[in-house]
């Protein structure tokens, strides 16, 4: 009989997030196929797990497969990972799973942490129906080809990026959608996760002033809650303060200033203020 392909999710950042039963399917199985065998490797070090490895990932994933789905026939057992989360989303597991289910291999998920989802919980927009589009393509020309299809898309959209694109990713998605309510999650489960909510502008004007850093995961409202801002979120001392000061830079006295930023954000003079001063 064949073996099992089992898909193990791992933790996206905090090592508690692991569960008993992947530990268990770690130890168990004959072989773990990880996408980085050395990023694997220290997890299996956290917590004593001596289950051999093999590399499984974009670059090697047509001869890795043959090899595992070989060993999968002859009645060998084996695990997917991806370096965080669950495998197969972003990531060639999918392809495995594919080969698998052409090959009669039962085929079982072990659930666990996910960004996305993680993200979209606490986003504080609407999570009843949404659509992950993970990273965009490298090139903008398909970027726009990609996007122009989700223009009037009615649901939340959830997008994954690096620090170093993350400004940019922010203009695009400004410039393709137009004003939208956003929520920016960051190191999630980590030591310094943080959640910047409110509109793509005062959101790229808080990463303009604050250097990214870390890993991020981008929940962006769809045309049906696009014009309403996000839920008892207040705008951030560095986009009340930027605000501030492009409307003194304008020609504003900065009382008055203070005065239509406090306006526009629902808040009092006082919170401003305490912002300036922050």
């Amino acid at each position: 009989m064949a073996g099992i392909l089992y898909l193990c999710a791992t933790p996206i950042g905090n090592l508690e997030d692991i569960t008993y039963r992947a530990l268990r399917c770690l130890r168990e199985v004959a072989v773990v196929a990880a996408e980085d065998t050395r990023h694997t490797r220290k997890l299996f070090t956290h917590f004593d797990i001596h289950t051999s490895l093999t590399r499984y990932d974009e670059h090697s994933k047509e001869q890795a497969g043959s090899y595992l789905i070989d060993r999968l026939l002859s009645g060998d057992d084996v695990a997917v990972v991806s370096d965080a989360g669950m495998p197969g989303i972003s990531d060639p597991g999918s392809d495995l799973v594919k080969r698998a289910i052409q090959a009669k291999i039962p085929v079982v998920p072990l659930p666990g942490a996910n960004a996305a989802l993680s993200a979209l919980i606490a986003s504080g927009l609407d999570t009843t129906f949404f659509t992950f589009l993970g990273f965009l393509p490298k090139t903008k020309k398909k970027q726009q080809e990609m996007l122009s299809q989700f223009v009037d898309h009615p649901y939340t959209l959830i997008f994954y990026e690096s620090p170093h694109h993350l400004l940019t990713t922010l203009g695009f998605l400004q410039e393709m959608f137009g004003e939208r309510s956003v929520a920016v999650g960051r190191e999630l489960t980590k030591k310094f996760e943080e959640f910047i909510r409110g509109s793509l502008t005062d959101v790229i004007i808080h990463f303009q002033a604050v250097q990214p850093r870390g890993e991020f995961t981008i929940i962006l409202a769809g045309t049906a809650h696009g014009t309403s801002v996000v839920a008892n979120d207040p705008p951030t001392d560095v986009v009340l303060s930027a605000a501030v000061e492009a409307l003194v830079t304008g020609g504003l006295a900065k009382k008055e200033a203070m005065r239509q930023v406090a306006v526009k954000y629902n808040l009092s003079k006082r919170d401003v203020y305490q912002a300036l001063l922050k």
